[in-house]
């Protein structure tokens, strides 16, 4: 893609976001460029795509620093906790992903106690708390 390009469709993406004023979106069809086949439907943008134009380019600046919060800092020139506040409000908006914390220790250990589950699956458990 050449720069111009780019520039033209984030002019078209933020025009849309203006228009949209934040509601949802439901695509009706999908037109692929290089072969001319279109597909018709309903069809919801993805999470990523329904964030705004700064949270898209503050994650995808993320992603490019490979999570390092340090280099974010830099990077915007803001602080830790802005950063992390930052993240963890786009966060909130991408729940499409959901993450469970491991079990804490002692809750592996009282349903080792309750006969739940076996030693060896509380091995493995305890050790992979530890990472």
């Amino acid at each position: 893609m050449k720069i111009n390009e780019g520039k033209e469709m984030i002019k078209d993406w933020q025009e849309l976001q203006r228009m949209t004023r934040g509601e949802a979106v439901i695509i009706e069809r999908i037109r692929l460029k290089e072969s001319g086949i279109a597909i018709e439907g309903e069809f919801e943008l993805p999470p990523l795509a329904c964030l705004t134009d700064e949270d898209q380019v503050f994650a995808a600046a993320f992603v490019r620093c490979h999570g390092s919060i340090k280099q974010m800092e830099e990077f915007f020139g803001i602080s830790y906790p802005t950063v992390k506040n930052r993240l963890n409000r786009i966060a909130e908006k991408l729940d499409f992903v959901k993450i469970e914390s491991a079990p804490a220790r002692s809750e592996t250990l009282d349903r080792l106690e309750r006969g739940e589950i076996t030693a060896e699956q509380a091995i493995k458990m305890l050790r992979e708390q530890k990472r």
